[in-house]
């Protein structure tokens, strides 16, 4: 169709100004307008080339999910055809870990040297350092402005760690450590989206980066039981950022998602967008919370109610809940009588929990300063997310479309992991080891204090791998 077509040879609705409510949807007897639709003249986009397979790093690798109720130990390498395979894995319930946070120095080290040892007999090898999320030391995001002047010549590496190191300095707090610096994107002479400056000229250069940091002590603690348990610590990654890791396409992390990671002690989310982490945040409510409350309403022991939660929990109620008849052993003096209970009961104690940390959610999303970049699907994932009905109740909630996720392209998890998201943290820490952080450019620059312990640590690493 040309410019000069005559408005009387257009169809109806064109003529209208274009498509209006249902006006294309044919009712009764009224025929299709879409069988004499005049053809139009369109060119099509170029077909998009064939994705080519993550390029792994060569060896075998190792990833440790300290949770506040499991610990994981996943053992394994990338395979050429963008998978990874899981040789081995540990996987036991934790002590001495409380919200994220280790309370128990002895207990933490006795549950990794067994998780670990677990994953290292059945993959025949000895790891000698892991990947480890972060899940202490109350994490903190923020997003962290930089500007150096250029003066009119070329952009080159040395002025982009110039200024990496500016925006470092920046977001430097005493008793902090920077864990991710993840630039969004550069700004050349006012020009943004630029994805990588080198080679522009310009008089300015300019980048927003976002900086993840945790309480320095949490990390020495940390790397203190490690060093106990006869292992280094590799690198940290916020257990959100690894849960986005493995349960996202690459597609909706471009184009605009949240990751609810619910966890044991805590619930995390991060927001990516345009391929970026824009935005963590944790909030110290799980389902071990969850498991109290039935414990406490009901006067039961949290091995029963853990149990009561996993086999007949829900987020919400249901028509056959109140005939559905369920005996709960008794705590206390009564500890040899068994009560009959409604499984409606059960999950009157879950439901109010469930919102709450909900609404806690949306108001974190609410509060993150992000406008329209946190308002995309929502992907729930962690243990305490496979509670029944809890989709419709959070897309209730947060006022946005939700579904479940669960680890991709990973094979050899723990036996029906593959369809758990409990794993989805540990399968992303494997995933970030083997090479997948290399799509998010996090810059392991020196911190702008000397006595930074994440410099030493960096510095280690690459002095003796």
């Amino acid at each position: 169709m040309n410019d000069l077509t005559s408005i009387s040879d257009l169809p109806a609705f064109r003529r209208r100004g274009g498509l209006r409510g249902r006006s294309l949807i044919p009712v009764g007897g009224e025929r299709d307008v879409s069988v004499n639709r005049v053809p139009r003249d369109i060119l099509p986009l170029p077909p998009e080339e064939t994705h080519r397979s993550i390029a792994w790093r060569p060896g075998i690798f190792g990833a440790l999910d300290i949770g506040t109720t499991k610990m994981t130990c996943l053992i394994g390498k990338g395979e050429a055809d963008g998978s990874i395979q899981v040789l081995g894995h540990g996987w036991r319930r934790s002590h001495g870990i409380r919200s994220g946070s280790i309370v128990d120095i002895r207990e933490a080290e006795a549950a990794i040297r067994a998780t670990v040892g677990q994953a290292e007999e059945a993959a025949e090898r000895r790891m000698d350092s892991l990947v480890v999320n972060l899940s202490c030391g109350r994490p903190l995001s923020r997003l962290v402005d930089a500007q150096i002047p250029i003066g009119g010549r070329e952009v080159t590496a040395g002025d982009v760690q110039r200024l990496i190191a500016e925006g470092q300095a920046r977001a430097w707090m005493e008793g902090r450590e920077v864990i991710h610096t993840l630039p969004i994107g550069y700004v050349v002479d006012s020009i943004p989206g630029i994805a990588d400056p080198i080679g522009h000229q310009c008089e300015e250069l300019a980048t927003r980066m976002h900086v993840v940091d945790m309480n320095s002590s949490a990390l020495r603690t940390l790397d203190a039981v490690l060093q106990h348990a006869e292992l280094k610590l590799d690198g940290l990654v916020a257990s959100p950022f690894a849960s986005g890791i493995s349960v996202l396409a690459a597609e909706e992390r471009e184009l605009g998602v949240t990751v609810v990671e619910m966890g044991g002690g805590t619930t995390s989310l991060a927001v990516f967008c345009e391929g970026k982490l824009l935005h963590t945040a944790q909030i110290r409510v799980g389902g071990l919370h969850v498991t109290r409350d039935i414990a406490g309403v009901l006067s039961t022991s949290l091995e029963t109610a853990e149990r009561l939660k996993t086999m007949y929990g829900a987020a919400q109620m249901g028509s056959d809940d109140q005939r559905e008849i369920l005996s709960v052993p008794l705590i206390g003096e009564n500890s040899d009588r068994l009560v009959r209970l409604q499984r409606s009961k059960v999950i009157s104690v879950i439901q109010p929990r469930i919102e709450e940390t909900l609404e806690l959610v949306r108001q974190s999303l609410d509060n993150a300063g992000l406008g329209r970049l946190a308002n995309g699907r929502v992907v729930l994932t962690g243990g305490a997310s496979l509670l029944e009905g809890i989709v419709p109740v959070a897309t209730r909630i947060l006022g946005r479309p939700v579904r479940m996720g669960k680890p991709q392209n990973i094979y050899g998890l723990p036996e029906t992991a593959a369809a758990s998201a409990g794993f989805s943290t540990a399968a992303g820490l494997l995933a970030w080891a083997a090479g997948a952080d290399r799509d998010f450019g996090d810059i392991s620059a020196p911190e702008p204090r000397p006595r930074g312990l994440v410099k030493r640590l960096v510095g280690f690493i690459r002095n003796n791998v």
